[in-house]
């Protein structure tokens, strides 16, 4: 009995050799390279913590903590085997096809024409993909061959029980054997990773917390001090940290909820200048630093939540949705590779440098949608048209608070990827600002502040970039900001990016009305040293406002610049360290302000 299943096992050996060299070439797993220089694509749960080898600018706000988010490991045979699944389509599935005509792509004329006939309709070997293709002019890997044979395989263990022919040749079986001789290794090694997988899928299923929530998290340990200090010399050496976790929710595959926790104790250092004659330093943001948002008013290390937003497909566009802590980065596109982070720490490390201020005007809660458009394969990719609103006291009922009625500000943005190597973001936002505010406040993200205005106390939010001249709202005031911003990369090593912004301010008092300024450009050097590093540059004139005399007789009439370096070196997966330099002129806008230099080395534990 076991030898005639042998031999009838054999007669089909011509069948398994020819599903062998036909399957496998729809098993490509060819990964596509689009050399895109920005994807400014709204998927924003898919970010990741290491600048990668085309630009992103995509839209989330943290680039370590995504729902989507995996660490990069080596590649193992189960992947190299099952990953043609997913190769070109979104759902990632293959059908079953029952006649070779349900091909488009395969002619009669094709000169395996024949043998995939057969192969279809007889023994029903044969997967197409979805959109009706076979894909069968493409090289293929020892692993995707031995794929194709172990599906053939089992097909044919099915069809010897009801075999009846008991016609074999010696050719047959000198097949039969070398090719299982020749992919013993690559067969036994697919059912042992299919079984390992399954054992770790088994384990992970019963101890994980949750079905639909990841945690991702990042810790940053930060030693810094300034030199040249403008008021009193009043700053010292600082270690501080910030923690953030970070519990990314999905219901359906394709939406993400963030609830961030978030905490730490470090401060701002005081590099700017007393504007206004009562002998303290002005509320500035100059030389501000990105782990300086600690989430925590205080910076006691007290924990608090500072962030919850939602992020869901709505058709064609996608919906982004804040409940507490959003700002515009969140969803519109910052066309600043590598020095933009999403104030995480692994990009620059001022505010400044890391995106336009623009995008620090106003925050909050609010909504937001990006509608696609552009083709992937056309001169103009994938860009994006981006509508926002933020209020930055939606949860205070009382009078001239609420999300309408309160601080807000409202963003819209045309982004374009143009052929590989170019993106272009123009932005334009309207603000409305109470009373004490500060126009670069990012919706109190640096806490609050309480000050005297003509004899008066009043409380507005701590500015995150910018003078105080640029900053300071001492009525009740409007604003209308216009932005540019540009990424080029030359090649797959270095990359050049820069903005420009011009802020109209009208206040409801006289004379309280001004313009304000600020442009920066930069030059980024991917992977210099090792793989994962990024050496940078950045330089160009804080926010600021000339000639605005909030005290009778200042001196600020000078443009204050602002240069940084920092080289950040990647120790590996969740670690990095950065050491670098802020260079500042014209504190406060006068040009008889000392220089300052601020050191820091910022260590990032990313998990």
């Amino acid at each position: 009995m076991s030898n005639n299943i042998v031999w009838k096992y054999l007669a089909l050996g011509p069948a398994v050799f020819g599903a062998t060299l036909l399957v496998s070439t729809t098993a490509i797993a060819a990964s596509k390279t689009t050399d895109e220089v920005v994807s400014s694509e709204v998927a924003q749960a898919e970010k990741s913590d290491e600048a990668p080898s085309v630009f992103s600018a995509s839209l989330d706000s943290q680039a370590t903590e995504t729902f989507a988010q995996a660490q990069q490991t080596e590649v193992n045979v189960l992947e190299e085997v099952t990953k043609y699944g997913s190769e070109g389509q979104e759902n990632g599935s293959q059908s079953q096809v029952t006649s070779v005509s349900q091909f488009s792509d395969v002619q009669p004329t094709d000169w395996a024409f024949q043998a995939l006939q057969s192969l279809v309709e007889r023994y029903g070997c044969i997967a197409g993909y979805p959109n009706g293709t076979y894909r069968g002019n493409r090289a293929l890997t020892r692993y995707e061959f031995a794929a194709g044979l172990n599906a053939c395989l089992d097909r044919v263990n099915e069809l010897i029980a009801t075999a009846t022919a008991d016609i074999v040749t010696k050719e047959d079986l000198a097949t039969l054997q070398r090719l299982q001789e020749e992919f013993s290794a690559e067969l036994a090694t697919l059912r042992g990773r299919v079984d390992a997988l399954e054992a770790r899928t088994a384990e992970l299923e019963s101890n994980q917390f949750s079905t639909t929530t990841k945690l991702a998290g990042e810790a940053i340990f930060a030693l810094t001090d300034a030199f040249g200090d403008t008021v009193n010399s009043q700053n010292n050496t600082v270690f501080q940290n910030r923690i953030r976790l970070d519990l990314q929710t999905s219901f359906t595959g394709k939406d993400v909820l963030h609830t961030r926790l978030a905490t730490g104790n470090a401060g701002r250092l005081n590099t700017g200048k007393d504007v206004d004659g009562d002998g303290i330093a002005d509320d500035n943001g100059e030389g501000f630093q990105t782990f300086n948002l600690t989430g925590d008013p205080g910076n006691s290390n007290s924990v608090t939540l500072d962030w919850l937003s939602y992020y869901t497909n709505l058709g064609p566009a996608q919906l982004y949705v804040a409940a507490t802590g959003g700002i515009h980065s969140d969803y519109a596109a910052t066309v600043n590779p590598y020095f933009e982070d999403y104030d995480g720490g692994n990009g620059a490390l001022t505010t400044f440098a890391s995106e336009s201020p623009i995008y620090r005007i106003g925050g909050g809660a609010g909504a937001a949608l990006n509608i696609k458009f552009g083709a992937g394969n056309s001169v103009l990719r994938p860009s994006s048209l981006t509508i926002g609103y933020l209020g930055s006291e939606p949860s205070n009922p009382g009078l001239g608070s609420g999300i309408f009625n309160g601080n807000y500000a409202a963003l819209g943005q045309l982004n374009f990827n143009v052929s590989n190597r170019i993106a272009l973001a123009a932005t334009y936002v309207h603000g409305y600002h109470g009373q004490g505010s500060n126009l670069f406040d990012a919706g109190g993200f640096a806490g609050t502040t309480t000050r005297n205005v003509n004899g008066q106390p009043t409380e507005g939010y701590l500015p995150v970039v910018g003078t105080t001249q640029a900053n300071r709202l001492d009525s009740p005031s409007s604003s209308n900001s216009y932005g540019l911003a540009a990424a080029i990369r030359p090649s797959d090593k270095f990359s050049i990016s820069g903005f420009v912004s011009y802020h109209d301010v009208t206040g409801f008092r006289s004379g309280d009305d001004f313009e304000a300024w600020s442009w920066g450009a930069g030059i980024a050097l991917p992977d210099f040293g090792g793989k994962g590093n990024v050496l940078g540059f950045f330089g160009g004139a804080q926010p600021y406002s000339l000639n605005r005399n909030l005290v009778a007789g200042a001196n600020d009439s000078s443009v204050p610049y602002q240069v940084e370096g920092f080289y950040k070196y990647r120790v590996n997966d969740n670690v990095s360290i950065t050491p670098g330099v802020i260079y500042q002129t014209s504190s406060g806008q006068d040009s008889n302000s000392n220089d300052v230099f601020i050191g820091t080395l910022r260590t990032t534990f990313t998990f």
